[in-house]
């Protein structure tokens, strides 16, 4: 190996002139990040630049994964270089996704009948309100497939849940058509098949009854006997049925007091629940 030696400052500023002391011959050296962390002994900077190095992408590669639906930050972990390289290159591509998006929302979505007369961004913003969901929270972006046809997708968020929906669009004239590839693409196109969600509260079976307890729970023959049952009057000696597994007893007036003369006497609580006659002095 042989040893070179500083001659000074290249005249475009960014290379060192270095020679051979033997040969007389001189070599350029590039003062780039490599040569600087060399310099300061810096070896762990040294092996970053050789990975950064290694997994560089050419901008016409990285830009073509940008057009395919990629983001900035997927492609740089990827490649293992810095966001801001890729931000260079991916810069026009994200405008060219963005404008295509734009002109997506002008075109005319396909029906049985030909294409629609109102656009896509239309019909969607229509479908959102009936679906109570903010539409100005929602984002549309697009993408290049490997057959050359951009789709176009609606991102939303709906509760929790996260949301998506991709239409194949085709530029032409009168702002191009648009063709649902999934199932929410679709619903949304058919405002009219939207029905509202009822609302259905969960049970815990630990806090209630499976089942609540109500007047069409109650068997019908039970209901009837409730009816039927006699109902006793003051005037009438009606007395209550005995249930079936208990032998029937006549139970003895208890002996009342006699009232006073000319003054009717009170039926006690025992005769009006067991509809005995009350019987005057």
């Amino acid at each position: 190996m042989r040893a070179l030696r500083v001659v000074g400052l290249h005249e475009d500023g960014k290379s060192i002139v270095c020679e051979d002391p033997a040969s007389r011959t001189r070599f350029l050296l590039p003062a780039d990040e490599r040569l600087r962390a060399a310099a300061r002994g810096d070896i762990t900077r040294l092996g970053q630049i050789e990975i950064e190095l290694e997994s560089q992408m050419r901008p016409r590669e990285i830009q073509a994964r940008i057009r395919a639906g990629e983001s900035v930050e997927q492609v740089a972990s990827s490649a293992g270089v810095t966001v801001q390289r890729v931000e260079r290159f991916a810069y026009p591509v994200l405008l060219e996704r963005s404008r295509t998006a734009e002109l997506a929302q002008r075109a005319h979505p396909i029906r049985e009948d030909g294409p629609d007369v109102q656009t896509l961004g239309e019909v969607v913003a229509h479908s959102f309100g009936q679906r109570g969901h903010d539409y100005s929270q929602a984002t549309w972006d697009s993408w290049r497939g490997d057959d050359g046809k951009w789709v176009v997708v609606l991102s939303w968020k709906a509760g929790r849940s996260d949301n998506r929906a991709h239409w194949a669009f085709a530029p032409g004239a009168h702002g191009g058509t648009v063709q649902a590839l999934d199932e929410n693409a679709e619903v949304l196109l058919n405002p009219n098949a939207y029905r509202a969600p009822r609302t259905v509260r969960a049970l815990d079976p630990a806090k209630e009854p499976a089942v609540q307890p109500t007047l069409d729970s109650v068997p019908d023959e039970s209901v009837a006997k409730v009816i039927d049952a006699p109902i006793a009057e003051p005037d009438e000696d009606v007395e209550p049925p005995l249930p079936a597994d208990e032998p029937e007893e006549v139970a003895e007036p208890a002996p009342r007091a006699k009232g006073k003369k000319n003054h009717p006497i009170v039926p006690s609580w025992e005769d009006v629940l067991l509809g005995v006659r009350s019987q005057r002095g």
